[in-house]
């Protein structure tokens, strides 16, 4: 059994759909009456109950068709790390790492094949480069002397760090000094990144989408979350329940400009092109993201997402099963 299956790739690559069809092809393979393998998601805002449409949870794919020697049934897969946190609260890589591991490690004493499935890049690279976090208290004078400055100039002193940060998930103010921060931390307290976190071999495939196909697949998705899936109305529930709106702007994308429009802020229409856009330069980002990986030393296997799910899931199938997968 391979220690782990990685499938990583921007958003709206279809990455969940996926994982899913992967699961119940290893099941079938291994004749087993229930799923063989099971997913941990490495998404940042999947974690938050309450947030389902605006972050994607698809959670109806992990219900999969299958075809048995018996006859036709569904096949339920078990998903890892999906809301686990109150809508409101903080979730770091730090806590990603811990729950991770809980996950990983109960997966694998049950002898099923465990699948990290996300977008978000540094979720994904701390486990597979086994990068060492400790939990980051706040710092109330940095915080005040970073106050008041542009989310481009956060950004730029975010990266004169040289550890380890996500770009990708930097998309307000307030997680860009966070993540300096945290950046700050290590650097004054000279934490290095080896160990004890275990070292977890990995196969990794990355989906790959063109621009312009992806660039229309996330404004298609976005107008029927919009239209058809009652994205909004999940954002004024969670503001009614009692999340503040400077918890869910933190949250950044579809969660930042709804409650902007909700609260008054700006209109529909500037709510819907700006978010619009928004999400095409995060999938950007990731992109970039999933690069560096690759130049930092993670072996990423990119495979055409413009196929049928199951397609995908066939081929990177019998790249598991062969002799000398990618790793």
């Amino acid at each position: 059994m391979t220690p782990l299956i990685t499938i990583l790739g921007p958003t709206a690559c279809g990455k969940t759909a996926v994982a899913t069809q992967l699961a119940a092809r290893l099941t079938l393979e291994a004749a087993s009456p229930v799923a063989a393998a099971e997913i941990i998601s490495a998404d940042s805002r999947q974690v938050f109950r309450g947030m389902d449409v605006g972050t994607g949870k698809d959670l109806a794919d992990y219900d999969v068709s299958i075809e048995r020697a018996t006859g036709h049934s569904r096949l339920h897969i078990p998903y890892h790390l999906i809301d686990i946190a109150e809508a409101g609260t903080k979730y770091s890589v730090f806590n990603f790492q811990r729950d991770f591991l809980r996950a990983y490690d109960d997966i694998r004493h049950r002898d099923c094949q465990p699948i990290l499935c996300g977008g978000t890049g540094l979720y994904i690279e701390s486990v597979l480069r086994a990068y060492r976090l400790v939990e980051v208290p706040e710092n109330p004078q940095l915080r005040q002397a970073l106050e008041g400055k542009s989310l481009g100039e956060l950004t730029s002193l975010l990266a004169t760090y040289k550890r380890l940060h996500n770009t990708t998930d930097v998309d307000t103010s307030r997680r860009a000094i966070r993540a300096i921060e945290i950046e700050e931390y290590y650097r004054v307290n000279n934490i290095d990144q080896t160990q004890p976190f275990p070292a977890i071999g990995s196969m990794t495939i990355g989906l790959s989408v063109p621009r312009d196909l992806r660039r229309e697949r996330i404004s298609r998705r976005l107008h029927h979350r919009l239209d058809e899936e009652g994205m909004t109305d999940e954002v004024r529930r969670l503001l009614d329940s009692g999340v503040s709106p400077e918890a869910l702007i933190s949250y950044g994308l579809e969660y930042r400009y709804l409650t902007l429009y909700l609260t008054g802020k700006i209109s529909f229409e500037a709510m819907v092109g700006q978010l619009e856009i928004a999400i095409h330069q995060f999938a950007k980002r990731q992109m970039t993201y999933f690069r560096g990986m690759e130049r930092r030393g993670v072996s990423i296997h990119w495979i055409d997402a413009t196929q049928p799910a199951a397609d995908i899931a066939e081929e990177i199938l019998s790249m598991f099963s062969s002799s000398k997968p990618p790793v």
